[in-house]
């Protein structure tokens, strides 16, 4: 009989042109892993384009804006039939000016950072699930300024409000999945130097991603929601 063919394990990664997306795609691809990638539509060449080119077999892309749900809908049309052993969202904004307490915050800035970064991820979540087998994972880039618990000194107050809210929302996503071995991720990956970071990060890309991505391969085959870390640690809630 003919050997069973190999498996290449393969992610969907969600928000993949720049900064932490462009380097957790950089590092699947290290692992051995398998590709989809998405930008947003119009973007200029971006690394990812970049990386393709250099792995025309191991990296593909697709266009999103995941504000928009007919294209949330239009990409799950396109991806019809595939299955990835992780689905893994990755997107974040912030406001104009972080600095504002949440009473100086306008409504139009308010409404655009929650749709942003709360409910356009769960969106994704909820509408590419079924994309992802019962023992893969379904993760979503959180923030250590999500953690209720821990914020002791304030700053950046609607930023942080909406990433407790995308933790909230992804702990009901979780209690639903309960009778399943779905593994489900929110991870912190620290302040890491970036454009949403800025430039006074503790961390580089490369002292945080590798981790992410480690944190990610560990919890696969292991049930349930947890909020973690770049090193793995548990964030409280």
């Amino acid at each position: 009989m003919p050997d069973a063919p190999i498996h290449t394990p393969a992610v969907l990664l969600i928000g993949a042109s720049r900064g932490l997306g462009y380097a957790m795609a950089a590092e699947f691809l290290k692992n051995g892993w398998n590709v989809v990638g998405t930008v947003r539509a119009g973007s200029s060449r971006t690394l990812l384009h970049d990386l393709a080119n250099a792995h025309p077999d191991r990296i593909e892309i697709e266009t999103l804006d995941i504000t928009r749900p007919e294209q949330i809908q239009a990409l799950r049309e396109r991806l019809s039939g595939r299955m990835f052993d992780v689905l893994f969202v990755n997107a974040g904004t912030t406001n104009p000016d972080p600095t504002q307490t949440i009473g100086e915050v306008s409504t139009e800035d308010f409404v655009a950072l929650m749709i942003t970064n709360a409910l356009s991820p769960m969106r994704v979540v909820e509408r590419m699930a079924d994309l992802v087998p019962p023992a893969g994972l379904i993760g979503i880039m959180s923030s250590g300024q999500g953690s209720i618990a821990d914020n002791e000194s304030g700053q950046r107050e609607l930023y942080r409000g909406s990433k407790a809210a995308l933790n909230q929302f992804m702990r009901s996503f979780a209690a639903r999945q309960a009778h399943t071995p779905l593994a489900m991720l929110l991870i912190a990956p620290g302040w890491v130097r970036t454009d949403l970071g800025g430039p006074e990060g503790r961390l580089s890309i490369e002292e945080s991603v590798p981790g992410v991505v480690n944190v990610i391969l560990n919890k696969l085959g292991r049930p349930g929601l947890e909020y973690l870390d770049y090193r793995g640690r548990t964030v409280r809630w």
